[in-house]
């Protein structure tokens, strides 16, 4: 028998996939609590849709993302501080972001995830005030 699952099975499959199993375990088992559809054809038409929707959507996030890390991956930043006569940072350029980095003045480079495994990374600049 063919199901649909609707949510991961363990040592089974993950939900979404279409996958054989003995007609016992998917009636008495996965079907009455939810795991699981029974896969006739209107179902698997009806997943095809949805995964191609799925995927022209993804398609359209990960173009979208590549663009954005194009357009920061092309920026310089310049951040004005407040500095010692050695050019050390009172203070710090953020909290969390780039403070760990950034401890004087110069020019540094940070990462940033986009999406998923979209990644980009620009650079900025430290100068006193």
């Amino acid at each position: 028998m063919e199901i649909l699952l609707k949510k991961d099975v363990a040592n089974l499959g993950y939900a979404g996939e279409i996958v054989k199993v003995k007609a016992g375990y998917g009636m008495n088992y996965l079907i009455p609590q939810g795991f699981a559809v029974s896969a006739t054809e209107s179902v698997k038409k009806q997943h095809a849709e949805t995964l191609r929707q799925r995927a022209h959507k993804e398609a359209k996030l990960v173009a979208d993302a590549e663009a954005l890390a194009a357009t920061v991956s092309a920026q310089v930043l310049e951040v004005k501080v407040k500095v010692s006569e050695s050019g050390k940072l009172y203070g710090s350029v953020t909290t969390m972001d780039l403070a760990g980095e950034v401890k004087e003045v110069g020019e540094y480079e940070a990462a940033v995830k986009i999406y998923k495994a979209i990644k980009a990374s620009f650079k900025f600049n430290v100068v006193a005030e």
